[in-house]
């Protein structure tokens, strides 16, 4: 349990440190992996309808979370970070009326619950 926390504090640490920089990579659009490997899979998985409850893990600047509002989904989105979340609410700020930005430790079952009372 120790080596975890340990993880996660670094984790945490790196993210801080790069979320502006992150952001700057990322844009608006994603990048072109996301784009066109994850993002088609991913919403053929979920197969979104209108008013699906999304969880969107580890969100960054929040991109995906926007795609998924796009389409119809509330979304709580979180990530460990301040600092992404920060970026995130600024940079999907046209969005927050169906986007929960939070911050949270994905590793923590008890602070995730705690979100999902949407």
């Amino acid at each position: 349990m120790e080596n975890i926390k340990k993880t996660n504090e670094e984790s945490l640490i790196a993210w801080e440190t790069n979320a502006d920089f992150w952001d700057n990579k990322m844009g608006d659009n994603s990048n072109t992996f996301h784009r066109e490997i994850v993002r088609p899979r991913t919403e053929l998985l979920l197969d979104i309808n209108e008013n699906d409850f999304i969880l969107d893990i580890a969100c960054g600047n929040g991109n995906f979370s926007k795609r998924l509002a796009e389409q119809g989904a509330r979304v709580v989105a979180f990530d460990c970070s301040n600092k992404m979340i920060e970026n995130a609410k600024k940079r999907q700020s046209k969005y927050l009326n169906l986007i929960d930005f939070n911050i949270c430790d994905a590793t923590n079952y008890e602070q995730i619950l705690s979100l999902c009372v949407w």
